[in-house]
């Protein structure tokens, strides 16, 4: 080695992070996958004021509308502050896939915070806020339409309290009968253990997509939008339950033989008063670290089952039947943004794998 780079080294001494560095790329991963999940859930909660229109409304002429762009600069090149997007035109004798022109002549602008009537109850005056909109009888499409002309964005927006909440009422329903299972299992042994653990490997060996399958086609096939869901959350969330329950097992057989709890046992503590102040606050690691991995799956079970027609129904929106549309070849060449509420899936499944990576590394 070169004299300079003996001596380098001798008062240099090897770079190395900081103890907290990895704690602290973890809090980060954790702020910003929440902070994520946040916003999205915020906006799909606040579709009757976020959507332009009602997920059912229907604009018969204009089926497949491309996205409208939105423009601050005219064809005459005058800049204007408010944004504004052109009519379209539809010409059925085009020959083209998308046969959509923007009438140059036609500048609708963007106005925020507009009262609309809701739909159906019009004639009694009922209005709510909307956060954008156009003059009428303008039409505003950011996001396109679909065959039967009714808006993307909304249905995007309303379809996500179906999916996103689909999944989350079937993780906590899974995790729910987990905790439950397992605790009990890993607490008190004996029978109840091996009856409970033989149970969950008869559900782990199982492919649970066939096995929700095979359930959900026992069930009616043609039931509400609101029975449909809350059928889909409990098929979904009584197949889920095995692997949380064995992991909460663990951690029980684990904690019920440390030394506080065998000391509050000895001056007289029942198990319930155990479980929920010793044994059950060690679980909140595993517990919470599942919630973030199953919450997706499930979203994708709903997904799933809704394009295939077997979740919510037509003419209630949901991001799987949204994308049923896909089935048709004309749709999938020609259409790309019915694309949507598959893109959409791809942030939403990002931040959950982040609050999932930084639970573990936490763990």
């Amino acid at each position: 080695m070169p004299q300079g780079s003996a001596e380098f080294g001798a008062f240099c001494p090897t770079l190395r992070p900081f103890p907290g560095a990895a704690r602290y790329q973890m809090k980060g991963k954790l702020k910003f996958g929440l902070l994520g999940l946040v916003l999205i859930h915020l906006v799909v909660l606040g579709a009757r004021v976020f959507a332009p229109y009602d997920p059912a409304e229907q604009h018969r002429d204009s089926p497949f509308a491309p996205p409208m762009r939105l423009h601050w600069v005219d064809a005459r090149g005058h800049t204007h502050l408010r944004p504004f997007v052109y009519a379209l035109v539809y010409h059925p004798e085009s020959s083209a896939a998308v046969p959509y022109k923007e009438d140059r002549n036609r500048r609708l602008p963007v106005r925020f915070f507009v009262e609309k009537a809701i739909a159906g109850v019009e004639a009694q005056g009922a209005k709510h806020l909307r956060l954008f909109g156009v003059d009428p009888p303008g039409e505003i499409f950011l996001l396109g339409t679909d065959d039967f002309g009714r808006d993307q964005l909304s249905r995007l927006l309303y379809g996500g309290q179906v999916s996103l909440f689909a999944g989350l009422f079937a993780a906590a329903l899974s995790l729910g009968l987990g905790v439950l299972l397992g605790s009990a299992s890993g607490f008190y042994g004996s029978w109840l253990d091996a009856i409970i653990m033989r149970g969950a490997e008869i559900f782990m060996a199982l492919p649970w997509i066939y096995l929700l399958f095979a359930v959900r086609a026992f069930l009616p096939l043609h039931v509400g939008a609101r029975e449909s869901f809350f059928l889909l959350v409990g098929v979904i969330g009584l197949t889920g339950w095995a692997r949380p329950s064995r992991l909460v097992r663990g951690v029980v057989l684990s904690a019920k033989h440390r030394e506080y709890v065998l000391a509050a046992r000895s001056f007289g503590a029942s198990n319930f008063y155990l479980l929920r102040r010793h044994i059950l606050s060690e679980t909140y690691g595993v517990v919470l670290t599942q919630a973030a991995l199953l919450i997706p799956q499930y979203i994708l079970a709903e997904v799933t089952f809704s394009f295939l027609g077997l979740g919510v129904s037509e003419p209630a929106p949901s991001w799987g039947n949204m994308l049923a549309a896909l089935q048709k070849l004309s749709v999938l060449e020609s259409y790309w943004w019915m694309f949507a509420a598959g893109l959409v899936l791809v942030p939403v499944f990002l931040f959950y794998h982040l609050v999932a990576d930084a639970l573990q590394q936490g763990a």
